[in-house]
């Protein structure tokens, strides 16, 4: 029997997850920001000045009404916008649901739970765990700057 997932429980889980380090992987509509696009005068580095110039052109996207505020309604739409993009990506067979095996992909939660086993040796002692969330909450903070 196929089984599917919730789409509400996956699109919390995901945002849950990804609330952290949005900025580097996406421009705050899903899209991904690449280093070109943040090295908007193209010199092969990114200032603070460039990252800011990105966030505030995510900001004034978000922003659909133009009142320079950000509404719930245009952070709902924001996220449902984000969420269908995530769904089709996961959806394999394109049938509009997410089976279990489609959800999980083994190879991701192999690479997630390596990053976490920091001595490498099979297990995540409580240490490691808090240290992955230390370096997650960071990032929220300063773009990853705190690694």
């Amino acid at each position: 029997m196929r089984r599917t997932v919730s789409f509400a429980l996956i699109t919390t889980t995901a945002f849950a997850l990804s609330s952290g380090s949005a900025f580097a992987r996406g421009d705050g509509a899903g899209e991904p920001v690449d280093f070109r696009t943040l090295d908007s005068n193209g010199d092969g580095q990114i200032t603070q000045q460039e990252m800011q110039a990105v966030a505030l052109e995510r900001f004034a996207r978000a922003d659909t009404d133009g009142d320079g505020l950000l509404s719930l309604q245009e952070v709902q739409a924001t996220s449902a916008e984000r969420a269908g993009r995530m769904f089709k990506r996961m959806d394999a067979n394109s049938d509009g649901q997410l089976s279990e095996e489609e959800v999980q992909r083994p190879e991701r939660a192999a690479r997630r739970f390596a990053r976490l086993d920091a001595d490498g040796n099979g297990t995540v002692s409580e240490a490691e765990f808090d240290a992955a969330r230390e370096k997650m909450r960071g990032r929220g903070r300063d773009g990853g700057q705190s690694e």
